[in-house]
């Protein structure tokens, strides 16, 4: 066996703990942010009336959806649940408990718990929607931050903070497109808006950071000193590039009929365009938010 493999059989574990001031301030910066951006999210979604219209053309688009497509999306949705979360829960619990490392299991387990109490007391207690725009039915209460979303994407960054070093590529491969489906699949359902999915986005990001932020105060954070893990570095790759393609699709998706024909009749006949437009949007923002708290991580381990 090579001195190199020796090496990379190693444990992630480390003398000395990455100084406070270079892990903590790069997650509180993160954090805030984050908050940051899901306030301008709620601002330009919900208090104008171009977002009013935009969201509601997206939710009208997705009438168009095939039966077999909305039915797939109706299925993912309802697979999360109290009992699917408890679940998650436990098996997050468990990985750290395997590691003996009790703070990363609860510093994990209280971003998904800490996201829910969030999303929700914000939903139905906090923030309102102001009847900007004419709209009947379903269309016209608040539902900013999807609680769906948050629980894919709390789910997601939790494993990431309690997976050892080796394996958050791993992590990253099998549960964010998971994650990044979800918040696709509440816009198809007409369970959310587009605004809804990147508000929660934004919160399970800043909570994530805070946990991390936690975690590198009570140095429980070092530096990995092991050799690049090369999948990871192209599943990253890859993710970014789907994030820019969705950005691009989207801003096309939006701005061609804005340009040609203005708001009022982008939101009236232009229905599906505005909902596809909505879906690549909603993708992206998943994926860059999972970008940002991996990368946040890297060359760091626990």
């Amino acid at each position: 066996m090579s001195v190199e493999d020796e090496a990379d059989r190693q444990p992630d574990v480390a003398p000395a703990s990455v100084p406070v001031s270079a892990a903590a301030r790069r997650w509180s910066v993160i954090a805030v942010a984050a908050f940051g951006a899901a306030a301008v999210v709620y601002v330009l979604a919900v208090w104008t009336e171009a977002g009013q219209a935009l969201e509601n053309a997206a939710l009208r688009g997705a009438d168009q959806v095939d039966d077999a497509e909305a039915g797939r999306a109706w299925r993912a949705l309802d697979e999360i649940t109290v009992y699917s979360l408890a679940v998650a829960v436990v098996l997050i619990a468990l990985v750290g408990a395997l590691r003996r490392r009790w703070d990363l299991a609860v510093a994990a387990v209280g971003v998904i718990v800490v996201g829910q109490l969030a999303v929700q007391g914000l939903k139905r207690f906090v923030l309102v929607r102001p009847p900007l725009v004419e709209v009947t039915g379903d269309y016209a209460h608040n539902s900013l931050p999807s609680g769906h979303t948050a629980i894919a994407m709390t789910v997601l960054f939790a494993a990431v903070i309690v997976a050892p070093h080796r394996w958050r590529g791993v992590v990253m491969l099998v549960v964010l497109p998971w994650a990044v489906g979800i918040g696709q699949y509440t816009l198809t359902a007409k369970w959310h808006r587009l605004s809804d999915t990147l508000a929660a986005d934004a919160i399970a990001l800043a909570l994530a950071a805070l946990a991390s932020w936690g975690l590198a105060r009570r140095g429980a954070v070092h530096r990995y000193e092991g050799r690049r893990r090369v999948g990871r570095v192209v599943i990253g790759s890859l993710a970014a590039l789907s994030a820019a393609a969705g950005l691009v699709l989207g801003g096309i998706l939006w701005g061609v009929p804005l340009a040609r024909a203005g708001l009022a009749e982008s939101a009236r006949d232009y229905e599906w365009v505005v909902y596809l437009g909505a879906g690549s949007f909603a993708s992206a923002g998943s994926i860059i938010a999972a970008l940002v708290f991996l990368v946040s991580w890297r060359r760091l381990a626990t």
